[in-house]
């Protein structure tokens, strides 16, 4: 078989009972974190503050989840399609292209909120699939509200205080 580049075409691809076992596809028994990260635009003003901010104006949001857990039989511990899903028909339906003044609970939409229920709201949706995941729960949740300026939900923060 000629190299060229680095790449090469496999000689046989790995079958599963033939090549590997699937006794073999769990590799470990840890607590493993996976990551997802999604985009929305909104608008918002903030109420009792002296800035721009006071100004209805909007942001293109950027959310990153964390979920922990343990892997399964197949070694996956939560599929990143299963992420997306939550997020698309659970949370970002009152996000995305909205005036989240009016779309959210009662509150100042700040990103210190606004992270906040963000991370209850996927949090409530893991304890509701509870026998889909080995352990999943939300370990941080960050929200950028610019390139530069985040807010963050931790779950040591939200659940020990």
């Amino acid at each position: 078989m000629k190299m060229m580049y680095g790449f090469r075409i496999v000689d046989k691809l790995q079958k599963i009972d033939e090549d590997i076992k699937r006794t073999q596809l769990r590799y470990h028994s840890k607590r493993v974190l996976v990551s997802k990260e999604f985009t929305f635009d909104a608008a918002h003003h903030l109420h009792c503050y002296e800035g721009k901010c006071k100004n209805l104006h909007g942001h293109t949001y950027r959310v990153i989840f964390g979920i922990s857990g343990f892997v399964d039989e197949r070694g996956l511990m939560m599929d990143f399609g299963d992420i997306k899903e939550i997020w698309k028909n659970e949370i970002e339906i009152f996000l995305d292209h909205k005036y989240l003044n009016e779309t959210l609970p009662a509150m100042n939409t700040t990103a210190e909120n606004m992270v906040v229920w963000i991370y209850e709201k996927m949090s409530g949706a893991l304890a509701n699939r509870i026998g889909n995941y080995d352990g999943a729960r939300v370990e941080f949740v960050r929200l950028f509200e610019t390139p530069t300026s985040y807010a963050e939900a931790r779950r040591e923060w939200m659940e020990d205080e």
